[in-house]
């Protein structure tokens, strides 16, 4: 590669770094989605039974391409603000190149001296370049016994937050209006692929970064204003949704979208990092029976949850209410048998004397 196209040894080792990356993330999702394949039976349920064929990179037709002139550079030997400030001086194929530039909104903050430089992306952008840089500052971790308030946080659809806090205050994120826009996406994304012409799959594309950035900056704004709602010293709970999906067996076709799409851990990720510049922290806890637990007397069982009418009645002692409501408290609960030491709090249902 460098006899070919004359890169100097830092780029290069970049590019078979950022090259060899991606194959081992396509590698991964084309595990996690095997094929299936129908084999005409069912089984003592009454289900259909598939043949799962797992895949590997072997299953790529063609080498994977990168769409946009890109560029990962490391900081000091490939980049480097000059000039006090003025201008980023830049390793390329041609030699360095020194260019002003022009700052995002809110980037002064991450020059006032107590952030870490690290490395960098250089990505085109229509007619435009932007270099996108890693900073990093260490912040002191939240102790357990400086934490002052405890929030529960339910994630779903519906509501596409609920949360609960040791006030005993609920809020609601509502997400029907997201929902209709997204169902609006999955139209056009669908009205586009009858067409199955060039133009159209480049306006799908197109499409997908668009929606991919209005998730992006809707989970920003969400965990944003979460952390600026409770404040410092704020233990906030969150349910544990590794391998949980959203029963999409038991939801009509046209809705399933909506229920295993949206970024849910990229939500958890911003209020993380977010939370900790604040003062605060987060934790994630296990999902088991938070939806189904009564918050006033205990009592763990599936029916007295129902989907459809977004509610919870206890069968036990009669307890009513917003069955977000009631897994935003319970979660909360989980919270504060965390503070009172209790290293992986989680619910267990108790085996009936029948066993």
């Amino acid at each position: 590669m460098r006899q070919r196209f004359g890169p100097k040894s830092q780029l290069a080792i970049s590019a078979i770094k950022t090259t060899v990356a991606r194959y081992k993330t396509v590698q991964t999702q084309l595990r996690r989605k095997p094929i299936h394949y129908a084999t005409g039976k069912k089984d003592k349920k009454g289900k259909e039974i598939y043949l799962i064929v797992p895949r590997d990179l072997h299953w790529l037709w063609k080498p994977i391409c990168f769409q946009r002139p890109q560029a990962d550079l490391v900081r000091n030997r490939d980049w480097s603000i000059v000039a006090d400030g003025k201008k980023l001086s830049i390793n390329t194929l041609q030699g360095r190149v020194k260019a002003r530039f022009v700052l995002k909104t809110g980037f002064e903050q991450y020059l006032d001296g107590t952030w870490e430089f690290g490395g960098a992306k250089l990505i085109k952008s229509g007619t435009n370049w932007f270099l996108h840089i890693a900073v990093n500052k260490e912040f002191p971790e939240l102790a357990r016994n400086d934490m002052q308030h405890v929030v529960g946080l339910d994630r779903g659809i519906r509501q596409l937050v609920t949360t609960y806090d040791d006030q005993g205050k609920t809020t609601f994120f509502n997400g029907q209006a997201i929902n209709r826009k997204r169902r609006h996406y999955k139209a056009l994304r669908a009205s586009l692929q009858r067409h199955n012409t060039k133009n159209s799959k480049r306006r799908i594309r197109q499409m997908g970064n668009k929606e991919n950035r209005w998730m992006t900056d809707l989970n920003h704004q969400l965990s944003k204003t979460l952390v600026a709602k409770y404040g410092p010293n704020t233990l906030f709970v969150l349910e544990d949704l590794v391998n949980v999906r959203f029963a999409t067996e038991k939801t009509v076709k046209d809705k399933r979208y909506e229920k295993v799409s949206w970024a849910f851990y990229q939500l958890e990720q911003m209020l993380t990092y977010k939370a900790i510049q604040a003062g605060a922290a987060v934790i994630t806890v296990s999902a088991a029976y938070t939806s189904q637990r009564c918050p006033a007397c205990g009592e763990i069982k599936k029916t007295n949850r129902d989907h459809q009418l977004h509610a919870y009645q206890c069968s036990n002692c009669g307890y009513q209410s917003n069955d977000d409501r009631v897994g935003a408290m319970n979660i909360q609960y989980l919270g504060t048998q965390y503070i009172a030491g209790v290293k992986k709090p989680k619910f267990n249902k108790k085996k009936s004397a029948n066993g």
